[in-house]
């Protein structure tokens, strides 16, 4: 498969280097996690030469005699050597039982420059706490971006077709590498299926894995429309589905815990105050989207305002659903001092449209930018203060 860098993650573990918590790269699966860690090691050889490193991939046989704590604990403790710089890099590391026991223990040694990944269903961002004692940093990784998309196809122009293949193969890498859509789908969806069984089904011992698995066809089916588990719950129970709220409530809660699917809560705009009551959800993903159901009932501009959601996450915001009086803004957008208020169409080429989607963004009355991302295949204008950008030029901007 065809590697590509990925300066934006690569350069959040350069930032973390020699600190004394332990690395942990997060993120879906085959999001690209461990070539993530591939490159970094290489990385730390360019720039420390002398340095010792301990590089442990569970995956592979001659490291097979380490799947237990205390044999990988004595491994890492007998290559330790002084006098240099002793770095421990371990992939998926929860194939060891009790991995976090070693993990802490060696971090508390303050001989270890630390970094692991592993899967999902072990390295949950609500688990991180719990398992390591010692401080932690969480990097995490997404799918491909639609720039890392057209970098790894080496598109330069026609970037309007490119983002119609991305909306329907996504940035899930390992499908590239298959020669026809069918073949594509399957590697998703595998990929998809796996997370539900292996991960979640196996950890949280769910009998019947197929409330859960409705639960996220519904919110693919719904993606950017306000959900709640109770409504849910009515939609699945009036098909025959013996559920409550509450497990839906709790099945929502592990589909994001397992970055499948990720929270927009609600922001009263005019109020500056966050909503506990509702939320839009929205798929690390568009391409499981596909894999999973198919083109039936779809909304281009919803897959569109769901690329724009994981692309501000990819670029470090916090984002929410914006709600102003009675109406609706897509985005907010915080990092920091900054906030950035986002309308996100498919097309906006007539009155009635584009007046619909300028007029919340008309009445937020504070000075922040305000952005309408639309399929304009034009150049930047301005209207009323209001940028209007096209969604595929945006999604091509440096953010370093």
């Amino acid at each position: 498969m065809k590697l590509i860098h990925r300066p934006h993650y690569l350069n959040q573990l350069k930032g973390v280097l020699h600190t004394p918590d332990i690395k942990i790269i997060t993120g879906i699966r085959r999001s690209g996690k461990s070539k993530l860690l591939e490159a970094f090691i290489e990385y730390v050889r360019q720039i420390d030469p002398t340095a010792n490193i301990i590089s442990i991939d569970l995956t592979k046989i001659k490291f097979e005699h380490l799947k237990e704590y205390h044999a990988l604990n004595d491994y890492v403790e007998s290559n330790y050597q002084s006098g240099v710089n002793n770095y421990l890099m371990i992939d998926e590391v929860q194939l060891c039982p009790d991995f976090e026991l070693t993990i802490n223990s060696l971090h508390s040694e303050e001989k270890y420059d630390i970094y692991i990944t592993g899967s999902n269903a072990f390295l949950l961002s609500s688990d991180l706490a719990t398992l390591f004692t010692g401080r932690h940093i969480e990097i995490h990784v997404y799918p491909f971006s639609f720039k890392e998309h057209c970098c790894y196809f080496n598109i330069k122009d026609n970037i309007q077709h490119a983002l119609d293949n991305y909306l329907k193969t996504g940035g899930l890498a390992g499908s590239y590498t298959y020669p026809n859509d069918t073949d594509k789908e399957r590697y998703v969806r595998d990929v998809y299926e796996t997370i539900l069984i292996r991960d979640l089904v196996d950890k949280y011992r769910l009998g019947n894995p197929t409330v859960l698995k409705k639960v996220g066809d519904y919110l693919m089916d719904n993606i950017s429309n306000i959900s709640s588990s109770r409504n849910i719950s009515n939609v699945l129970s009036a098909d025959g589905n013996e559920t409550n709220h509450k497990t839906v409530g709790s099945y929502i809660d592990y589909l994001c815990n397992a970055f499948v699917f990720y929270e927009a809560k609600r922001y009263d705009v005019r109020g500056k105050t966050y909503l506990q009551s509702l939320s839009k959800f929205y798929l690390a993903d568009t391409g499981i989207r596909i894999a999973e159901l198919g083109k039936r009932n779809m909304d281009w501009g919803r897959m569109l305002e769901n690329i724009v959601f994981i692309e501000l996450l990819r670029r470090s915001y916090d984002v929410y659903v914006g709600k102003l009086y009675k109406k609706e803004i897509d985005f907010v957008a915080m990092k920091g001092n900054e906030k950035i208020y986002i309308q996100v169409s498919d097309d906006i080429s007539g009155d009635d449209t584009f007046r619909r989607e300028v007029e919340p963004l008309l009445q937020i009355r504070d000075a922040y930018p305000k952005i309408l991302l639309a399929r304009t295949r034009h150049d930047d204008t301005d209207y009323e203060g209001i940028r209007i950008a096209d969604i595929a030029n945006w999604l091509l901007e440096d953010r370093e």
